[in-house]
């Protein structure tokens, strides 16, 4: 039976973790020592989102040290990409390159970084919401789906042997086109500097109408980027599609409101706000989802007004002593100086 360890215990590690622990018995999980004893004590528990009251409870194995875990197959590495190279360095030096090496990270920046460790790598797009609510305990909106790939197709059994095992708990998909998914994934993550920014979920957002043409306008930057660069559409489980984004841009707000305001709604409290807001820390996925779009406009020659702005209010508050959100007419009015 193939034994996989999962290196990180957020909300993406506990969720796709637990959903194959249900039905995999080989599934470790290695974290901090708190998280470890957390788990061992409580186990994972998962619910979706509006049935709390119907969550389930998994036993799980964990350990601080992977070094404890004998012989892993596959080892899935859920840390962010802030976090990786140290952690992809002391993988090495503890289980060398002989397991399978699965990537659930945003961006691409993974790319750069495994494969100067590691010989054998998948990547892994995550097409679904989570949170974690404490330790061991994640909410999500949908279970799944997992996008996975490699970057040549040297990796393809592996791919599909790791999926077989991903797909007893969560529906995997393998792709030969793991760049136009990761790339398609950056445009929806966009968004989670402009709601981390504006504080959407931790306070009245003043002016929706500014909102929705911020958050509008960012994504549509994207797309325009993305295919730029020459990638393709990958459909998310569900995310709004490439043309969506594009007539959210250009219809008139009464018909483009009701779809917008459906989106929002279904928006949980980003990755990157929980870094910055929830925890208070200074270290986000800024620079590998929205300073990868900017790396992308310098190199093909896309004007991306909302985007550079965008980023530049989130390089300055982000690193503040402490992080205030910013009221969305404050933000439009430094965005609107770089519109031409």
């Amino acid at each position: 039976m193939m034994k996989l360890v999962f290196f990180g215990a957020g909300a993406v590690g506990a969720s796709v973790g637990g959903w194959i622990a249900e039905k995999h018995e080989e599934v470790y999980f290695v974290d901090k020592p708190e998280i470890v004893d957390r788990l061992r004590e409580d186990g994972v528990t998962f619910y979706q989102q509006g049935e709390e009251k119907r969550a389930v409870n998994v036993k799980v194995k964990a350990a601080c040290d992977i070094s404890e875990i004998e012989d892993p197959d596959v080892v899935v590495v859920s840390v962010k990409n802030y976090s990786l190279d140290p952690v992809a360095r002391m993988l090495k030096d503890k289980v060398g390159d002989l397991p399978i090496i699965v990537a659930l990270q945003n961006g691409v920046e993974n790319q750069k970084i495994l494969p100067k460790y590691f010989s054998r790598v998948l990547y892994g797009v995550i097409c679904y919401n989570a949170w974690l609510d404490k330790p061991g305990t994640v909410g999500f909106q949908k279970r799944g789906p997992i996008v996975l790939g490699a970057l040549d197709d040297e990796m393809k059994f592996e791919a599909k042997m790791v999926a077989r095992v991903f797909n007893k708990g969560v529906e995997t998909i393998v792709t030969p086109h793991i760049q136009d998914a990761a790339h398609s994934k950056i445009i929806i993550n966009l968004t989670n500097s402009l709601t981390t920014l504006v504080g959407h979920k931790f306070r009245e957002i003043s002016d929706p109408a500014l909102f929705q043409k911020l958050l509008t306008n960012l994504t549509y930057e994207g797309v325009r980027v993305v295919k730029a660069a020459g990638y393709g559409e990958c459909k998310l489980g569900g995310m709004p599609s490439w043309m969506v984004m594009e007539m959210a841009t250009k219809l008139p707000p009464f018909i483009s409101k009701p779809i917008f305001d459906k989106n929002v709604k279904k928006m949980v409290v980003s990755s990157m706000a929980q870094d910055i807001i929830q925890r208070g820390g200074g270290d986000s996925e800024l620079d590998t989802i929205n300073g990868r779009i900017i790396e992308l406009a310098d190199q093909f020659g896309v004007d991306i007004p909302y985007n550079r702005a965008v980023f530049k209010m989130c390089k300055a508050e982000f690193a503040k002593p402490k992080f205030e959100p910013l009221d969305v007419r404050d933000v439009w009015a430094e965005v609107s100086k770089n519109i031409r």
